[in-house]
């Protein structure tokens, strides 16, 4: 795996940022949804997700070591971390029939594989996730109402 080289501090600022705002957008759509993970918990994700990657490649560059390694032990890390913060947000109704927060659980690991795409300076699957994410999250949500809508007016076979 090539991974770009970390230049300076403003190559380090400009991915970090990045990982933010993208976080940050994400959350945007949860807020709105009145959903127990936000902006601030998921700009959190995403730029902690970058800050842990680029520690390791600026680690690997100063002491002339593999970094492709390193930061794929750290991506195992960080998904099965997120795990446990994705299973908090995940509810079962009262009734047992419905579950909830599935949406909200899966952007957490969406945001922080944005905030992994910045740190390694992946722009092309950066710009990519983030486009799909939106679509999935914006676009999709009315569809997906739409749908559940028809499918619960039709008769019982």
């Amino acid at each position: 795996m090539q991974v770009a080289d970390i230049q300076s501090w403003t190559d380090v600022a400009l991915r970090m940022g990045l990982a933010t705002v993208v976080g940050i957008l994400v959350g945007i759509n949860r807020e709105m949804h009145h959903k127990p993970i936000g902006m601030r918990t998921l700009g959190l994700v995403a730029v902690g997700s970058c800050m842990l990657v680029l520690s390791v490649l600026q680690y690997a560059q100063l002491h002339n070591a593999s970094s492709s390694d390193a930061a794929s032990r750290v991506v195992q890390g960080l998904v099965a971390g997120l795990g446990f913060l994705g299973a908090g947000v995940i509810m079962r109704s009262n009734d047992q029939q419905h579950v909830y927060g599935l949406t909200t659980a899966a952007a957490i690991v969406v945001v922080a594989a944005l905030g992994i795409a910045c740190a390694l300076a992946l722009w092309p699957i950066l710009l990519c996730g983030f486009a799909a994410s939106v679509f999935l999250l914006v676009v999709c949500d009315p569809l997906e109402r739409r749908l559940q809508s028809w499918i619960d007016r039709r008769p019982p076979e």
